[in-house]
């Protein structure tokens, strides 16, 4: 396969996970907004521009920080290169790119998206509704998702777009989970820890998850447990880092030595550390330095398969 083309589908999955992503953390800040106001709520809210690293341009945007122009800068806004809008008119465009890769369902998903999307921008989010605006975004990720795995041959480009999906959810998992940390270590209350943790479970999709597998009360140790080095939770970062390597060795070839050593040496790593390693680690330590890799492993994946030799 090309380089560029690998390139293109890498990227037109990794927009579109990022998409969802924010979708799922824009529902999860707007109910945060819902709970009485308390001292650290503004830092609260202040959780997607935090993560996108935008308060610049959001400041430069809307005069006025609240609800409102937050859910209209990260759902709508094309000059918020973050924003739902701007990630799935980059995925278009790379899907339009290697269209001759795509079965025509994939095609179909993509494009009816950015069609409906653009239909919605001139309505806003309030004509459809908040909840089902997010609603709506996760359920064309989902959709796009089992048209790629019913439709595509299982050949090099499926390869690089879960290769793309895996790596931007596992980077949106762990970037999530040192934020919500830093919340948690300025604002002890014991009410608003757990709302906190409970609103980041329903964000990854965990919560039922949870209580099959704990059966208690959500705390900092069993969520952090299950989103990192639980295997069978489809967005924790152990499965995102086991699937990547599968991936990998399935298109591995002469110059893939490095993504394969950074993915194993991941994946090793959280395959065998426990609960107790991650109570005994200073977690914003941790998962900063596990932000750095995934983001090497990423920069391997690049230099080694998307770039022209």
């Amino acid at each position: 396969m090309l380089s560029r083309t690998a390139s293109e589908l890498f990227w037109m999955a990794r927009y579109l996970e990022r998409a969802e992503s924010f979708a799922r953390v824009l529902d999860v800040t707007y109910k945060l907004s819902m709970v009485p106001r308390h001292s650290q709520q503004k830092r609260d809210l202040a959780l997607p521009l935090n993560l996108s690293l935008t308060h610049d341009l959001f400041q430069a945007r809307y005069p006025q920080f609240s609800m409102a122009n937050l859910i209209n800068f990260f759902a709508l806004d094309s000059d918020n290169p973050s924003s739902i809008y701007s990630c799935v008119e980059m995925a278009w465009n790379n899907a339009h790119a290697v269209r001759g890769s795509l079965s025509a369902e994939v095609w179909e998903c993509i494009n009816t998206t950015r069609i409906q999307l653009r239909t919605l921008r001139q309505k806003g989010v309030e004509e459809v509704g908040i909840d089902a605006f997010f609603d709506w975004v996760k359920d064309r990720a989902h959709l796009f998702r089992g048209a790629v795995f019913g439709t595509l041959l299982r050949n090099d480009a499926l390869c690089f777009i879960r290769i793309g999906t895996l790596i931007e959810r596992a980077f949106a998992t762990t970037q999530l989970l040192l934020l919500k940390d830093q919340q948690l270590n300025n604002d002890t209350d014991p009410v608003r820890e757990y709302y906190r943790l409970d609103t980041l479970l329903r964000a990854v999709s965990a919560r039922e998850a949870y209580n099959s597998i704990y059966r208690q009360p959500v705390t900092r140790d069993t969520v952090a447990e299950l989103l990192i080095l639980r295997n069978d939770v489809p967005r924790s970062l152990r499965a995102c880092i086991e699937d990547v390597v599968g991936q990998l060795e399935q298109i591995a070839n002469t110059r893939s030595h490095l993504p394969l050593r950074l993915a194993h040496q991941l994946n090793v790593d959280l395959r065998f550390s426990t609960r107790e390693d991650l109570a005994q680690s200073d977690m914003q330590v941790y998962l900063t330095g596990l932000l750095a890799r995934i983001n090497a492993l990423a920069d391997s994946v690049r230099q080694t398969y998307l770039e022209t030799v």
